[in-house]
């Protein structure tokens, strides 16, 4: 039976003619606390390095990511989210600088707790990749295939490094089976009791995460490919493998990655799940947008602030992206 009536005693327009009315009748919000703005930390002072590949983003080093998380407070944004361009030199085939509790991450992670407080918080990525001289996330045989088990022992040691400088949120992006309870179970044995696990839980092996390479200096690194653990882009049932494996490890909440392209995984996990989920809108996407806007393919305002209502459309606690200053602007326009 239709729960509406028809035509013209239902006119689905009505309540379109004016913007009052559009916002009273509107089913979903985006607002800056909906975003998490990832930024990039490079060694220095005072510097700024534009990305060619992601147009308007650029790494940072330590002193002025301080003033990104100061932007972030003021426009609303709760969290920023950290990735280190590690300097070749400090890259090993072990990723032992990962475990340097003076690395960029750790000293990023400490001048903004110092600066700010409580006032924003901070993500850090836990993975191998920046750190490795191979580009895979984690430890690698003598063949080349990324080992699980002792992966996971060094992933513990890295999200440890991190909690102890500071960190709100440890967000394992590796993929590795059975890292999320064994970094839960360390955080608390280590008395960091209030500190979140926010899981990449349904990463993809996906095309979309070039200009991300190039932002942490692993473009032409990677040997082979990561297809071994991040997930088959056709498969769905064993994302809800992944994300029930996960909370049931001790996530707090959990990620999919990327975003557009996997709305559908959004939507499931939503339904399925009791937990806070989120999406990450990866380097190739938001690089689609600013090339599509700087070819007059469509106003980039438009095209960021529809992207991001899409992902709350489908479920979205919130959404990590570059663009997240860009939209938290337009938002308190």
């Amino acid at each position: 039976m239709s729960d509406i009536s028809s035509f013209p005693n239902s006119r689905l327009r009505r309540t379109r003619v004016t913007g009052w009315s559009r916002a009273m009748v509107r089913e979903n919000m985006l607002s800056p606390a909906d975003l998490i703005w990832p930024l990039f930390v490079t060694e220095g002072e005072g510097v700024e390095e534009p990305i060619a590949t992601l147009p308007g983003v650029s790494r940072w080093s330590v002193d002025q990511i301080v003033l990104r998380a100061a932007e972030a407070i003021e426009l609303g944004i709760p969290c920023i989210a950290l990735f280190p361009n590690t300097q070749a030199d400090r890259r090993t085939e072990d990723g032992a600088e990962a475990f340097n509790p003076d690395n960029l991450m750790c000293r990023a992670i400490r001048a903004i707790k110092q600066a700010h407080g409580d006032k924003i918080g901070v993500l850090t990525d836990v993975a191998l990749d920046p750190y490795t001289t191979h580009g895979q996330d984690g430890l690698i045989d003598e063949d080349g295939y990324v080992v699980n088990d002792d992966t996971v022992a060094v992933l513990v040691d890295q999200a440890i490094n991190q909690a102890n400088a500071g960190a709100d949120i440890i967000a394992p992006s590796d993929m590795m089976d059975g890292r999320v309870g064994a970094i839960r179970k360390a955080l608390e044995m280590n008395e960091h009791h209030n500190v979140q696990i926010m899981s990449y839980a349904a990463k993809y092996a996906s095309a979309f995460y070039g200009p991300f390479r190039d932002a942490v200096g692993s473009r032409g690194l990677l040997k082979g490919n990561k297809k071994c653990y991040q997930m088959d882009p056709a498969n769905t049932d064993e994302a809800m493998r992944e994300v029930a494996m996960d909370i049931a490890e001790g996530a707090d909440s959990v990620m999919v990655k990327p975003g557009l392209p996997y709305l559908d995984i959004v939507r499931r996990v939503r339904e399925r799940f009791d937990i806070p989920v989120f999406a990450y809108q990866v380097s190739g996407e938001y690089a689609m947008i600013e090339a599509a806007a700087a070819v007059g393919a469509g106003d980039r305002d438009a095209l960021v602030l529809e992207t991001l209502m899409a992902f709350k459309r489908a479920g979205c606690s919130g959404i990590l992206t570059y663009h997240a200053a860009v939209a938290a602007r337009l938002l308190r326009a």
